[in-house]
């Protein structure tokens, strides 16, 4: 498989990547889950995967934006995204809270195994790339 050659083309890989990971952390999560506490662990496990993949996506998204601007642009667009993120798992958080549908450890064990994993996959992408660089 030849390597990215550009970002657009890396962060497309990353992305899909991320997702197959995601979605396999998910349903492995959901299946323990359920096992372990039945339903409400089955949900936590797909919330937490479907938060994973969200945080993944914003970050990509984020990178593919700000890589088109300057670099002041590209830190207000990346810094941006980042307190966007934080706002959004807030929100899910406190929405989610108390939930009879939840199950907290199986919630944070699949979001924290779905980052970690992506963050993994992230790293890996983009040291096998082979994005030229240019200074000016």
């Amino acid at each position: 498989m030849t390597q990215p050659t550009n970002i657009a083309d890396l962060l497309k890989r990353v992305l899909f990547r991320g997702a197959i990971l995601i979605l396999a952390v998910g349903v492995i999560g959901g299946v323990i889950g359920y096992l372990a506490v039945g339903l409400p662990g089955l949900f936590s496990a797909l919330i937490g995967a479907a938060m994973a993949l969200l945080f993944v996506s914003l970050t990509a998204l984020s990178v593919l934006v700000g890589g088109k601007l300057n670099l002041g642009g590209f830190f207000a667009v990346v810094m941006g995204g980042w307190l966007l993120k934080i706002v959004i798992f807030l929100i899910l958080v406190a929405t989610l809270k108390g939930a009879d549908f939840i199950n907290g450890p199986t919630l944070f064990i699949t979001l924290v195994a779905s980052i970690l994993g992506s963050l993994v996959l992230d790293t890996m992408a983009v040291t096998k790339a082979r994005i030229p660089v240019v200074q000016g």
